[in-house]
Formats: C-alpha cells, structure tokens, sequence
C-alpha cells in the first residue's frame, strides 16, 4: 500500500524512448515540474505526449520541446509557446490538436473504461477527416475515441501515502481525469502526509489509481501573462 518513491528520477525511471504520457496542466497551472525536469535529465526520446498545452518555451513541456524530447504532442492550445509553434511550422513536431472540451471528455472516457464516443464538436472542419460520422435527432456527430497513455504524470496540492490525492482549485484542471486514464500514475505532491490526514470528502483521486507518489519541491508560481492598467495619467 506505501506508494512513496524517494523522487522525481525514480517515479519515472522506466520511462522509455517512444512512450506515450499524459502530462497535468492548464497554462503554467497543476504542472508536475519535478517529473519533468527529470525526464529531461534522462534525455528520453520521441515521446508522445498528452496535455492541454505545451507550457512556454522555458517551463513545463517547453523545456522537453527545447531538447527535442517530444515527437508528437497531443493538444488543444498552441498558446503562449513560440517554440511550440516554430517546430510545428518547420514540420519539426507532430501535433494533433484537439477541441478542448473533446479532448477532457476522451480522458474521462479512458478513466471510465468507455471506448468511444460521438460530439458535434469539429464537424465539418478538418477535424472531422477520418472520422466516423453518425447522426442523432437530424444532426451530425464525429465518433472520437477514448485517449490512453502508457504513463499518467501529475501534480497534487496533497496526497499521502497511499496515493489519495487532493488538488487545490483549478491545479486540477485535466489531471484528475488523467490520473485515472493512463496505465501507471505518477504524482508528485506539494505535501505528502500520513493516511487519515486528508478530509476523506475533499480527495478527488482515490489511491486505487496512484501507483507512485513522492514529495515535490521548489515549484514556481508563475504568472503566464501579466498585464497591468495604464493609468489615467499616462494615456
């Protein structure tokens, strides 16, 4: 039952060259830093990976992007990443971009043991090439498929050591779904604490899907884009 690794390079030691992984995230928000930066450490290679985004050219995916650790990201928003968006143009990275809303419900799908299902989202745009299109009460839907990965890696506010996780307000953004969708899930935490400590109402990820936990340290709170009123006197 004790689920705790001593860090970030043992919770993801057997992490492969062209594995598949699931990544928390939304902007600079619930990011598992630590796991991260010690996949760039292990120089892991054409990886394909999962999240919302990609982070920004120098933190979360970013930095995977900078070494050429990424083969094919999987994702709804180019955003704020220039890097992101130069390998892609120069056809440097594979890059499925996804409607957000489909790609949180192929995550729960995966989590709830669902295969398939059918969405209006993307209809009649390329994202429809390919697809299976059915129709319900005279409109058309696309059949999108569950989405799985060989590894689930996220970040937690509190865990313990059974792997019960709670994430603070919008920190849990696509994790909670991906914690439950990927073959082995790793979590980092802001705190780890004792079984009976967690408010048995408050977790959001039961232990049951958790394979591995350790205690984080030095995250950043990062701001991904400040901005700031002119005052009156100034325009």
């Amino acid at each position: 039952m004790n689920k705790v690794v001593s860090g970030a390079d043992e919770a993801i030691h057997d992490v492969r060259d062209g594995d598949s992984l699931m990544l928390g995230g939304f902007g600079l928000c619930g990011i598992p830093e630590n796991c991260i930066a010690a996949l760039v450490r292990k120089k892991i290679k054409n990886l394909t990976c999962i999240s919302n985004n990609a982070g920004v050219d120098d933190f979360g995916l970013g930095l995977l992007l900078q070494g050429r650790q990424i083969k094919k990201m999987i994702s709804s928003y180019v955003g704020e990443n220039a890097l992101f968006e130069q390998q892609l143009l120069r056809g440097e990275l594979e890059v499925d971009l996804i409607p957000q809303g489909t790609l949180a419900t192929r995550l729960q799908m995966a989590a709830m043991g669902i295969p398939a299902f059918y969405t209006p989202a993307g209809y009649g745009t390329e994202i429809a090439k390919g697809k299976e299109v059915r129709e319900f009460q005279g409109k058309p839907y696309l059949m999108e498929h569950a989405l799985h990965a060989d590894f689930a890696i996220v970040k937690a506010w509190k865990g313990d050591r059974f792997g019960n996780l709670v994430f603070r307000k919008t920190t849990r953004n696509f994790s909670t779904s991906m914690a439950k969708a990927g073959t082995l899930t790793i979590a980092e935490v802001e705190q780890l604490v004792e079984p009976g400590q967690l408010d048995p109402e408050q977790i959001q990820v039961a232990g049951i899907y958790v394979h591995r936990i350790f205690q984080g340290t030095g995250y950043q709170k990062r701001i991904e884009r400040k901005t700031t009123r002119i005052p009156e006197s100034k325009k």
